[in-house]
């Protein structure tokens, strides 16, 4: 039987073993020169200095709220505003920093949030626009930026799908047109430290406010070194600092990611080309003006259920990833008809797409598609 193909794949260097061999036994494993290197090599790549390592992209937004809140007096000024199609993980900061959600409806074309939608539910009230960039496709950041503009409201990029990914003249994480930016490290994304993040911020004064509060509110480079905990903090902070281990690991996976984006962009040239013209099968949008990170291949499919079952019959995993927010008991309370995203819900389907499908692969999971479901 032909070997199961993955809808996901952890990206792991050969090279890493002895760096971080080294590191583990050099008696510092904390927030260190490993970290920093990371975070030098981050700023070179997204041509921006305000960049913070963190423990996990999750932690990334939950510190841009908290940003905010500092910025608001030490509360939620009112709603973030967000899309259901996401992880939790996009809106658990919210709700976690006493933030309430409002629901905005999504593209029927590309699956990121709609600006017109957006248009219709912004106010003065809204403390912040977070969104998703779906399967590493950049939303319409330009008319978002606009509409948030008008009401003097920061927007927040969840870029955790995005990393190598281009909006016209701009780089996904250099905050041309957004107040912060998240990108995820986690073990599935096309640059893994096991575990981790990156935010970045437009403004300076964000980012020397958010050193100090992802290690509690204590300032790591103070002068007084060992006797930096009797230094007065003033505002809390949290644990949210990327350690020497991780720093470590995504080092060494760097020299993997340029290759895998681009055999992952390959497979998706394939995959549009062959499935254009398929009956039961809708491509989303290809905008000459950006370019996808291409983390995931999502198509509309007709009779989901019919594809499942034969892509399973094949060892083909697909998935829809993320099951809709709204639904969850938690934000019940906020629930909101979105009839765009209720009309291709049940139809969105991911399949394998990253630098593990082969040629071959790729071939074989056309040739089952081709046949028909």
């Amino acid at each position: 039987m032909r070997p199961i193909i993955p809808i996901f794949k952890v990206a792991m260097s050969p090279n890493v073993d002895s760096s971080l061999i080294e590191v583990l036994h050099s008696g510092y494993i904390g927030e260190g020169p490993k970290v920093a290197e990371f975070e030098n090599e981050l700023e070179a790549k997204f041509k921006t200095p305000y960049c913070l390592a963190l423990n996990s992209g999750t932690a990334g937004l939950q510190l841009a709220l908290a940003l905010l809140k500092i910025k608001n007096k030490g509360v939620g000024k009112g709603k973030v505003l967000t899309t259901a199609l996401s992880c939790f993980a996009t809106i658990s900061p919210a709700l976690t920093e006493g933030y309430d959600i409002e629901w905005v409806d999504i593209q029927k074309d590309t699956l990121n949030i709609d600006p017109k939608s957006l248009k219709d539910h912004i106010h003065e009230d809204i403390s912040a626009i977070i969104f998703v960039h779906w399967g590493g496709y950049p939303a319409d950041l330009e008319e978002i930026h606009e509409i948030a503009s008008e009401y003097n409201v920061p927007v927040i990029e969840d870029a955790a799908h995005t990393l190598g990914a281009t909006y016209k003249d701009t780089i996904i994480g250099d905050c041309t047109y957004s107040d912060y930016c998240m990108i995820s490290f986690q073990a599935i994304k096309h640059l893994t430290t096991g575990d981790g993040g990156v935010l970045f911020t437009k403004y300076q004064k964000d980012y020397e406010l958010g050193k100090l509060l992802r290690w509690f509110g204590i300032d790591r480079n103070s002068p007084l070194q060992d006797m930096r905990c009797y230094e007065d903090i003033l505002h809390p902070g949290y644990k949210m600092q990327m350690n020497d281990l991780c720093a470590t690991i995504g080092l060494a996976n760097f020299e993997l990611v340029e290759k895998n984006i681009l055999i992952a962009k390959e497979n998706v040239k394939e995959y549009r080309e062959a499935f254009k013209d398929i009956s039961g099968i809708t491509l989303l949008q290809n905008g000459a003006d950006r370019e996808s990170s291409n983390w995931l291949f999502t198509i509309l499919v007709e009779d989901p259920i019919g594809f499942a079952r034969i892509m399973g019959e094949n060892n083909i995993m697909i998935s829809k990833v993320h099951s809709r927010l709204d639904n969850h008991s938690c934000v019940k309370e906020y629930k909101f008809h979105l009839p765009v995203f209720d009309s291709i819900d049940n139809n969105r389907i991911c399949i394998p797409c990253g630098w593990w499908v082969t040629k071959e692969d790729r071939e074989y999971i056309i040739s089952v598609i081709k046949k028909g479901w």
